[in-house]
């Protein structure tokens, strides 16, 4: 069964025990001295008309990459980043109260099923009306969620919702068994498997040959994304990608994994698989070989399942031979396509210290923001805290349409030239000669 590294969570309300944690009765806001900022449960739409932001309001994040000039650019950094007070200050605090307490916006969704070459399939979530509401050029945005993840997470609703909102058209990836995706053969998903994404794409390119292609992925989301756009590198069809929360080095993941406070993560995670692997099981009947179908049915954590199905469906000898060559860190430098990487320094899930920075900054497509605080898929920081979209969704949309405003240009460019060069070659003459 393939779904993955014991890094790579999508965190729901039902994947984590009930904490003593009691969101307050009204909407909170807070203001920053010195600084300006404000937080708020709803807030406006941003801008794109922002002046440079000054030193002191990059001061609060890692940055590295070659493109690092175009931040400059951005509304959502023109303030330092400012965690919500308390929820900010702890790395699990913040990471649980964003899975229970975040807000889920109402999105009307329509999906599509698609199969895949082994006869697998796998559901494309589109929001309802999109297809006659806009234009047939408008960019595609696809979200690949993390592990166990699908379409009603708060996170990938949030992203679906601004993106919308900016006149994008966003479908999202359920993964094999995720959101209720169907399962039709005996294989999930993994860390290492870009097969079907290589599909989605390809299938959202021809439905939408007019526009331009982008995707964010979380968590392991992320971690397949970085390995789809370092496999296909310089062909890769996408126009722009985002990374977030993605573990990057999964041997490094799976050693923080087993830690402390961590094992919460971990046995909640390897719950959520066991109960998408329980309604898929007859499936997995009698299965040989090295599968180990009773210990992936009772796994207490996500190493086990790993090793009971995971590892033995896409090929490797062990669990520790599946993580090391299934990290996207090693995909990095292979990566053609404009990419912005978000990190938090405490994400207790995708360790600070796995982040490949050396490749990041010797690729000039590579941008990396690492922020101070936010835990995993948290982020409660921003206009909209603590109830609203995570701070990274504002950075998000505005990298995406600084560089789809860039390939347009590019475009267009191109046209002007070769309109040009058609110009000023000599007509044909035809010349008789008798």
């Amino acid at each position: 069964m393939a779904t993955t590294a014991p890094t790579l969570s999508s965190l729901s309300r039902s994947s984590l025990p009930r904490l003593a944690l009691h969101p307050p009765m009204a909407a909170a806001s807070y203001s920053s001295s010195g600084s300006g900022a404000r937080a708020y449960c709803s807030g406006d739409a941003l801008s794109l008309q922002v002046q440079e932001p000054s030193d002191a309001s990059l001061s609060s994040l890692e940055i590295i990459g070659a493109r690092r000039a175009i931040l400059s650019r951005f509304e959502s950094l023109r303030r330092p980043y400012k965690p919500f007070p308390l929820i900010g200050w702890n790395c699990h605090v913040e990471t649980i109260f964003a899975a229970f307490f975040r807000s889920q916006p109402a999105v009307p969704l329509r999906r599509e099923c698609l199969r895949t070459r082994d006869d697998g399939a796998v559901a494309l979530d589109w929001v309802v009306g999109d297809d006659r509401q806009l234009p047939p050029d408008s960019p595609v945005l696809i979200l690949l969620p993390g592990l166990t993840g699908g379409s009603d997470d708060t996170y990938v609703r949030h992203m679906l919702v601004r993106a919308r909102s900016k006149g994008w058209r966003v479908v999202v990836f359920n993964s094999r068994g995720c959101a209720k995706s169907p399962v039709t053969t005996p294989q999930f998903y993994s860390a290492s498997f870009t097969e079907d994404l290589c599909q989605v794409v390809s299938h959202v390119s021809t439905r939408y040959p007019k526009s331009k292609i982008y995707a964010v992925g979380w968590s392991l989301g992320a971690n397949i994304l970085v390995r789809y756009l370092g496999q296909e590198s310089q062909n890769c069809p996408l126009s722009g990608a985002v990374s977030l929360c993605n573990p990057f080095n999964l041997v490094i993941a799976d050693e923080d994994f087993h830690k402390g406070f961590n094992n919460v993560y971990d046995k909640a995670l390897a719950r959520a698989l066991r109960e998408i692997f329980k309604k898929h099981a007859l499936l997995f009947e009698g299965l040989g070989g090295e599968y180990n179908i009773l210990m992936a049915a009772n796994a207490r954590s996500v190493r086990e399942f790993d090793e009971g199905l995971t590892r033995v469906s896409f090929g490797f000898k062990s669990v520790d031979d599946y993580y090391f060559n299934s990290s996207s860190s090693s995909s990095i430098g292979c990566v053609c396509t404009p990419l912005l990487c978000i990190q938090a320094a405490n994400d207790p899930i995708a360790p600070s210290r796995g982040i490949p920075r050396e490749e990041i900054k010797e690729n000039p497509n590579c941008l990396l923001i690492v922020t101070p605080q936010g835990g995993h898929l948290g982020w409660v920081a921003g206009d909209e805290t603590p109830f609203g979209a995570p701070w990274t969704d504002h950075v998000v949309m505005e990298f995406l349409e600084y560089v789809n405003e860039e390939n347009v240009q590019k475009a267009e460019a191109g046209q002007f030239d070769q309109l040009d060069a058609s110009q000023q070659s000599p007509s044909s003459v035809s010349i008789r000669v008798q």
